[in-house]
């Protein structure tokens, strides 16, 4: 019974005289009960009224030991089930003279635990400095100050150009301070040095829609530790473009929580609208866009985003990228953000025959007067039949492939052709092993005993490989 529910009885015995006897054998309250009450309201009034609270609440009546050893038990890991604790402690007490507390005595002493520190002891350093460690949130002061770049495989199905289902890429950049989307780059290859290239050229050059003004050089590039982010490309053009590349703490994503949350409002609101769209616990569904369709409806997307209020900035990321009015630091031409951007540079030394590269050998009248001299060559690796040739940072010329002048041919394609010629070898040879073996010629050769050494950890792609 609460406090008004007391005092509804006591005001009878309070302000009309009814006998508090009379009022136990009424409503079926002990007497003792009914003084008790009145004495708390002649003392504290009213408030006396109210619940009371043991002094020994909270706590339990076993030896400070045992109270330990069941913590401890719930500190384990992995943890235990409650009843695999209460029966372990129930076999102690029996060894120590202990009381043996029941199953409710010992769930009420693992509940009352400091979730921080069950999280740390059963889930690790990791899963508590994700839930309990202060997080320190980067913020820009000025558009342009700081970009973050990201990749995300989204939770949908397209119809490749085999006719096969694939699962597409999204490569973000988002500026820091407005939470505007400067580019992006929808792809379905595994992320690399070129898609961000291609999401890069794409953020700092002015775009056709006058409606999607965001543009320039950052001061910073904010990025993970990825492997494509790490890539000599990425690292050569940030010096070029004069901007800092900060990588994030390995395996902390706290920093880049603007992209990530753009990330799910892409995968939450786009995505189920539109055909294709995989659910968790379902049967793929059957793809209908192609690749694109999808470029399309996102880049509406991110026009209908980048004009929306933001619930934080109190404004639209458009209007704050725009602010008072501002000029972005731009690069001189397209041209020469293309060179840096959409190529990749390697050293090389002119031959008495011409440069030699990927299995192919480029010539230009040009580089008569450099053999034998290093230059340093970039490519696009969408189309390696040219390549421009450099003397430091001077511009020599550009040099053609002879065998493929006219042609476009990738860097995949000869990548490609060189593993299909390896493989038929090797066919080749182990059929005509097979033969000898089957003959009772000599044994088949021994593989090659793994290397001894640590091969390095480091993943690099095949567009910084020399």
């Amino acid at each position: 019974m609460d406090a008004n529910g007391r005092w509804q009885i006591l005001r009878l015995h309070v302000e009309d005289q009814v006998p508090l006897a009379v009022l136990a054998r009424h409503y079926g309250i002990g007497l003792r009960t009914l003084e008790r009450w009145h004495a708390r309201y002649r003392a504290a009034g009213f408030e006396g009224l109210g619940p009371t609270t043991r002094a020994d609440a909270g706590g339990h009546h076993l030896p400070t030991e045992l109270i330990t050893l069941i913590e401890g038990l719930g500190l384990t890991r992995p943890r235990p089930s409650i009843a695999t604790i209460h029966r372990t402690v129930a076999k102690a007490c029996a060894g120590q003279g202990w009381p043996i507390p029941s199953y409710a005595v010992v769930w009420s002493i693992i509940s009352s635990l400091d979730p921080a520190m069950v999280t740390l002891a059963v889930e690790g350093p990791a899963s508590y400095r994700d839930k309990y460690e202060l997080a320190l949130r980067r913020a820009a002061d000025r558009p342009n100050a700081m970009w973050q770049a990201d990749h995300t495989l989204l939770d949908i199905l397209l119809v490749g150009t085999n006719g096969k289902p694939i699962r597409p890429w999204l490569t973000v950049i988002i500026d820091d301070c407005s939470r505007a989307i400067c580019g992006y780059a929808v792809f379905v290859d595994a992320p690399s040095s070129l898609q961000t290239a291609l999401a890069l050229r794409q953020a700092i050059w002015h775009k056709p829609d006058p409606a999607w003004p965001m543009c320039g050089i950052p001061d910073v590039l904010y990025v993970d530790h990825g492997s494509d982010f790490t890539s000599d490309h990425l690292t050569h053009t940030a010096i070029d473009l004069h901007l800092r590349l900060i990588h994030s703490a390995v395996a902390r994503p706290q920093g880049r929580g603007k992209i990530e949350r753009f990330f799910g409002t892409v995968n939450t609101e786009l995505l189920p609208d539109l055909p294709g769209h995989l659910t968790s616990g379902r049967p793929w569904p059957a793809p209908a866009l192609t690749l694109a369709d999808l470029d399309a409806a996102i880049g509406s997307f991110i026009a209908d985003y980048n004009d929306r209020p933001h619930s934080e900035l109190g404004t639209s990321p458009r209007a704050a990228w725009i602010a008072d009015g501002w000029l972005p630091r731009m690069p001189d031409s397209l041209e020469d953000l293309d060179a840096l951007l959409l190529t990749v540079a390697h050293p090389r030394t002119v031959r008495r025959d011409g440069i030699h590269f990927q299995g192919l050998r480029y010539v230009s009248p040009t580089l008569a007067g450099f053999v034998g001299r290093p230059v340093v060559i970039r490519y696009d690796p969408r189309d390696i039949t040219e390549i421009r040739v450099f003397d430091h940072d001077d511009f020599l010329c550009k040099a053609v492939d002879q065998v493929h002048h006219g042609e476009q041919v990738s860097l995949k394609e000869v990548q490609a052709a060189r593993n299909a010629r390896r493989r038929d070898l090797r066919q080749g040879i182990n059929e005509r092993i097979a033969v000898v073996a089957d003959h009772g010629g000599a044994p088949a050769p021994r593989p090659p005993r793994p290397r001894t050494s640590p091969a390095s950890k480091l993943k690099v792609y095949e567009e910084d490989l020399p």
